[in-house]
């Protein structure tokens, strides 16, 4: 089988590449399980360090080209992971490059799935910013989605047409809302939830910083391994499951930025949770204020989706990979 993953050369998409070679299999939409023959990473930038496999390929273009989209899709894909988006911030400080590539990418990318034999599955990363002011002190999965954000906007705009392509019978598709992503390597992004990996990153590695939200701000969020696993149960998930509601929130786990600081003192010392300064960037720290922090997932916990533990295990696992000589025993 032929599976298309957006956002392929991204830190995730690339975990995800990875996961899926290792895994070998796949059930396509009519629940026949099938070796993975080829994999597609479509992204606009090439992959720095690219997972060597000759199953993989790469395809590199912008997802709001329907040319593009139409040759790196065609007719032949059975499964597409859509990881691929113009993070947060930049999606509200560029209304139009958000809704060029968040929405009509979305868009293009399924109608270009519609064209496949047979149907093919799609497995959508949405995200928890699809919610919004006013909420209730815990989201559930009857929490009706108000996004405050433009990038918030999108990603449930795509989530109702990944939701009507299935109502069709054009694609199987599945909406996951993604947690915030902790720790993310490598750089800062443009994303208003880039802090809260960076916070980490940059400490353990000898360097400042500048955290814009309030200590007491609290985040919802997962590991970028759970998260695979998570794109990858999420395809695997039986549509009877999934039923009429293509959607739902990813389990993850609730900690203050305060709190996160407190375990990386516990974890590598004083000096390291040093580094975090607090200067407020109120742009950023609305947008944030503005996404739920504590959720009730209930219906990802019945269907299996996988959770962290809590956040002193996230950060330790990320030590290990990225920073052991700091890691206390």
């Amino acid at each position: 089988m032929k599976v298309v993953v957006t956002g392929g050369t991204g830190f995730l998409g690339q975990r995800l590449v990875r996961a899926l070679c290792e895994r070998g299999t796949l059930t396509d939409s009519a629940g026949r399980e099938r070796s993975i023959e080829r994999i597609v990473a479509v992204d606009q930038g090439e992959c720095i360090e690219p997972f060597a496999d000759s199953r993989v390929t790469y395809a590199l273009g912008d997802i709001s080209d329907a040319a593009f989209v139409g040759a790196a899709v065609a007719d032949d894909t059975d499964s597409l992971f859509h990881l691929a988006a113009v993070v947060s911030g930049a999606a509200e400080r560029d209304f139009d490059l958000g809704m060029r590539v968040n929405l009509d990418g979305t868009r293009l990318l399924l109608e270009a799935c519609r064209r496949g034999k047979p149907v093919p599955k799609v497995v959508f990363a949405s995200s928890v910013a699809v919610f919004g002011q006013p909420l209730p002190a815990v989201v559930t999965d009857a929490t009706t989605p108000t996004p405050q954000t433009s990038y918030g906007t999108q990603k449930l705009a795509s989530e109702l047409l990944v939701n009507d392509f299935s109502r069709k019978g054009f694609v199987d598709g599945r909406s996951v809302r993604l947690p915030t992503i902790v720790v993310r390597p490598g750089k800062p992004n443009a994303a208003a939830s880039s802090f809260a990996s960076g916070i980490i990153r940059e400490p353990l590695a000898g360097e400042e910083s500048i955290c814009p939200v309030e200590p007491s701000t609290g985040v919802w969020m997962s590991s970028p391994g759970t998260a695979v696993a998570a794109f990858i149960h999420a395809h695997e998930v039986p549509k009877e499951l999934w039923a009429t509601v293509r959607s739902l929130n990813l389990p993850g786990i609730t900690a203050t930025v305060a709190e996160m600081i407190d375990a990386l003192r516990a974890a590598a010392g004083d000096a390291v949770a040093g580094r975090v300064r607090f200067q407020i960037d109120e742009p950023i720290a609305a947008i944030v204020r503005s996404w739920p922090a504590r959720f009730d997932t209930a219906r990802a916990t019945w269907m299996g989706f996988p959770q962290d533990a809590d956040f002193a295990s996230i950060l330790r696992d990320y030590m290990k990979h990225y920073a052991p000589a700091l890691l206390r025993k």
